[in-house]
């Protein structure tokens, strides 16, 4: 960490609102950097340049974490189904880091290093060898010396304490999110229940994480909170959230949407609905507040935008955009010019242009979790016959 910039839990210790930065393995793969279906990180090694415009443009926009392009970094994902391996899973994770470290010297900001839930832990594998996947990876955020430490995006609090606790052994600060619902995890172990195995396990952070639209996170956050104050403990709260709509989604979220991944766009938030979002979270205590898949540099920058009176500050990227629309006062056409105004765009409900658009979708969720044949990791790409028989039973959902 750079001297003069305090870490992540001396700002929240201090009331501090620290912003997340936004979704990456979306936004790349938009791009064309990132391959749907393993959602793996080797841009990073692959196509440095890209993840590093995407670092400082979120940095731009207001964001005080640059989290490692990590995501899905550990050599058992980078191998599952047949995903060719074109580099190492430390290859990707130190230019991970080496690129955040890099934005977060241009400001403000600190470098998280981040790991998340394994195939081999869907796959039944043992404690032990989950955990010496996650060591791996933390072996690599030690040597490049991240500023804090992030477990993300599990969906059983099983596995994410297992997570905490091999990162708490770094001494770094450690946060923890899940990708659940108000349902709890796919185990059905409630939101409260899972902070306080969280914070039991060494995590100073615990939120929610992707899955789920800000205002259903934010919810699952409160009972988090509700939670762990009824045990008598203390944590900091974060939230980081999907950018989309997911009113129909059941306990897995967005992945059992059939828009998901390539129709989503219909469902995505609006820069106001974020103002909305920031706004809500912090009111419920939550301090570390950011997003995941489908946030855009823009949303980000109406985060920042909304909690300015608690920041003292507006981002950079504000230099571009006029408060609630002020900048349409110069536009040419006098109907737009009639937009520069707050309660226009704060009540606005966006239609999809879509002709007969349904409002609402029916989730496929197949209701596999952990334990389940179908889950099970393998090497191999998907075969032929093995297509055949998800496309037989998609038919009958």
């Amino acid at each position: 960490m750079a001297p003069g910039k305090k870490g992540v839990l001396e700002r929240l210790d201090a009331g501090e609102v620290v912003i997340g930065d936004g979704g990456f393995v979306f936004a790349l793969e938009k791009r064309g950097y990132v391959k749907a279906g393993p959602w793996t990180p080797e841009a990073a090694a692959e196509h440095p340049e890209a993840v590093r415009q995407l670092h400082r443009e979120f940095l731009r926009a207001g964001a005080n974490v640059m989290q490692t392009f990590t995501f899905y970094a550990s050599d058992d994902k980078l191998e599952n189904r047949g995903n060719k391996l074109s580099f190492t899973g430390a290859q990707i994770n130190e230019a991970a880091c080496d690129l955040a470290r890099e934005v977060a010297n241009e400001g403000d900001a600190l470098v998280a290093g981040g790991v998340s839930q394994t195939p081999s832990y869907l796959s039944c594998k043992s404690e032990t060898d989950v955990k010496a996947i996650f060591k791996k990876q933390l072996d690599v955020f030690i040597k490049k010396d991240v500023d804090f430490l992030i477990a993300e995006y599990f969906e059983h609090v099983e596995e994410a304490v297992w997570a905490v606790e091999v990162l708490k052994e770094t001494g770094k600060p450690v946060a923890a999110s899940l990708c659940i619902g108000p349902e709890g995890d796919m185990h059905g172990v409630s939101p409260g229940e899972c902070a306080v195995r969280l914070v039991k396990a060494g995590a100073q952070i615990v939120g929610i994480n992707c899955h789920f639209d800000p205002m259903t996170c934010v919810k699952a956050v409160k009972m988090m909170k509700e939670g762990v104050e009824k045990a008598g403990l203390k944590a900091h709260y974060m939230v980081q959230p999907l950018a989309y709509h997911t009113p129909d989604c059941s306990c897995q979220g967005f992945i059992d949407l059939p828009e998901f991944p390539f129709g989503l766009e219909p469902r995505i938030l609006t820069r106001w609905d974020m103002h909305k979002y920031a706004r809500e979270a912090y009111n419920c205590g939550i301090r570390f507040i950011g997003g995941c898949c489908g946030f855009e540099p823009y949303h980000i920058r109406a985060v920042a935008e909304e909690l300015a009176p608690e920041r003292g500050s507006v981002p950079a990227a504000s230099e571009k955009h006029g408060n609630w629309g002020a900048g349409l006062e110069m536009h040419t056409k006098p109907w737009v010019r009639a937009r520069a105004r707050r309660d226009y765009w704060e009540t606005l409900k966006p239609a999809s242009g879509r002709p007969l658009c349904p409002s609402l979708s029916v989730p496929d969720g197949w209701g596999v979790t952990k334990g389940h044949t179908d889950l099970l990791q393998q090497k191999e790409a998907t075969s032929q016959d093995q297509l055949k028989q998800l496309f037989d039973r998609s038919k009958t959902h």
